[in-house]
């Protein structure tokens, strides 16, 4: 293998003519790029310079080396700029994982700066409703977590937000006169489900239930938020649902805070060890954390 920055040398020699003024440009001085030229002449085994007066002059065998080892530094200014773009997060790949609420609110203003700084990343998001133990594999993952198990997920964790849940019901309810609804005086409602059985939301929900004493009486199944609520303007029963999952309510319902106990579900956020250096990465945090403590975020 030949040692490049004796070949950028002469390189620089055969286009300037002398030793001297490639020294200038390299910042060398004259004696030390004649010592270099030597040494690659040793290395080669070649002649790749004759003696002309004071000077020197290229041998044939000298240009077309220099010749042939332009692409070489063609190949690494490109390499060099890949460096450059890889140091502050303009290429390559940052991927997070959400759930659905998240995706809704938080992750579009996250995505949406990471797009305009960082034009040349290429962004896997992946909507998995995070439980327990399970790790998505994702570079952030944004996940709720399961009461009571302990999360293992490589990294950094922190906690984002609590998340409390609030009852939707009708504006001509009864319980919509209420400042504060307490949990226990949704024990004879008909509710409307909202969520996956197994998840790690409904399992915050339903503990909270159990504290009341009682186990919700779920009338109709459907598996989100949004489609929920609709079930509620019909007047066929009570949702409840997360501040951060409610959004827009259509009129004639409200939202109402619940009390004693308060369901709560908390919001955490990993980040794997390779990723928590990118500048990508970095300023996903940054977004995600105002959208949390934003005005948007007290619903």
């Amino acid at each position: 293998m030949l040692d490049v920055p004796r070949l950028r040398l002469l390189r620089a020699v055969v286009a300037t003519g002398s030793i001297r003024a490639a020294a200038s440009a390299l910042e060398y001085t004259p004696s030390a790029v004649s010592q270099q030229l030597a040494l690659l002449q040793r290395e080669t085994g070649l002649r790749l310079f004759d003696r002309v007066g004071r000077g020197i002059e290229p041998t044939a065998a000298g240009r077309m080396l220099a010749a042939e080892a332009e692409p070489l530094f063609e190949a690494l200014a490109r390499i060099d700029g890949v460096v450059g773009d890889l140091r502050v997060g303009r290429t390559g790949s940052l991927s997070i994982s959400y759930f659905a609420s998240v995706g809704a609110t938080w992750l579009p203003p996250v995505v949406a700066a990471l797009r305009e700084e960082f034009p040349e990343l290429r962004l896997d998001l992946r909507m998995t409703e995070l439980k327990g133990n399970e790790d998505s594999g994702a570079d952030i993952a944004i996940f709720v977590e399961s009461p009571g198990v302990e999360r293992s997920v490589p990294g950094h964790v922190r906690r984002l937000v609590d998340d409390p849940y609030l009852v939707v019901v009708r504006d001509d309810d009864p319980l919509a006169r209420l400042s504060e609804v307490p949990l226990a005086a949704l024990a004879d409602e008909d509710w409307v489900d909202n969520d996956l059985k197994a998840g790690a939301c409904r399992q915050a929900l339903l503990a909270a239930c159990a504290e009341a004493g009682f186990a919700p009486r779920f009338s109709v199944e459907t598996r989100d938020y949004r489609t929920a609520i609709p079930f509620v303007a019909t007047g066929i029963g009570i949702t409840v649902i997360p501040r951060l999952g409610i959004g827009e309510l259509p009129a004639g319902l409200t939202a109402l805070p619940l009390v004693s106990p308060t369901p709560v579900r908390h919001i955490s956020v990993a980040v794997r060890k390779p990723a928590a250096g990118h500048p990508a990465a970095r300023r996903a945090l940054e977004v995600l954390q105002a959208c949390v403590t934003g005005p948007a975020a007290a619903g």
